[in-house]
């Protein structure tokens, strides 16, 4: 498969590769555009959780680009996204332990899928890691906390607006 030389008919330069790399920076795209509509989905009531999300989102585009380009996340941002996951989880005081049923209005299921694209992230990152690129450490840490923070920010909204989260007990595991 190659490009037609037609520059319309090319969403990314690098779409084609077989390289598993494309596929990771086609994941973080879909995760900075979930963000996004995350953020549509706030109203007032959330003030906090936007700006954070508006802190974090162009992060997500370094996260993009930090395998085929420069390294863009630092550790200062890692800090950050620490500190943000700490004042949430601290606020829920424990109140939930585990898993959930993924429930609540939007942005309930925008940060839901956003935290699923985190997970796809660091597989890629897996993947690109097999194939000989090297992929810096920060870069999977900073995904597993985003996963970390989003799972936290579903749980502050539903929280907020009193709903109640729905535990999920497992048959396989025990």
């Amino acid at each position: 498969m190659k490009p037609s030389g037609n520059r319309d008919e090319l969403c990314y330069p690098f779409i084609h590769e077989r390289a598993s790399l494309c596929d990771f920076e086609v994941v973080t795209d879909e995760l900075c555009a979930l963000v996004g509509a995350a953020m549509a989905a706030l109203d007032d009531q959330f003030e906090d959780v936007w700006a954070d999300l508006a802190t974090l989102q162009p992060m997500v585009f370094h996260v993009n680009g930090s395998i085929r380009g420069r390294l863009a996340v630092a550790e200062a941002d890692l800090v950050w996204l620490q500190a943000r996951l700490c004042h949430y989880r601290d606020a829920l005081s424990g109140t939930v332990q585990g898993f959930v049923l993924p429930r609540g209005a939007a942005p309930v299921p925008q940060l839901h899928q956003a935290r699923s694209a985190a997970k796809k992230a660091i597989r890629w990152m897996v993947r690109v890691e097999m194939e000989g690129k090297t992929v810096p450490d920060i870069l999977p840490r900073f995904c597993n906390m985003m996963c970390n923070f989003f799972f936290v920010l579903t749980l502050t909204i539903n929280a907020r607006r009193g709903l109640a989260e729905v535990p999920f007990v497992s048959r396989s595991y025990g």
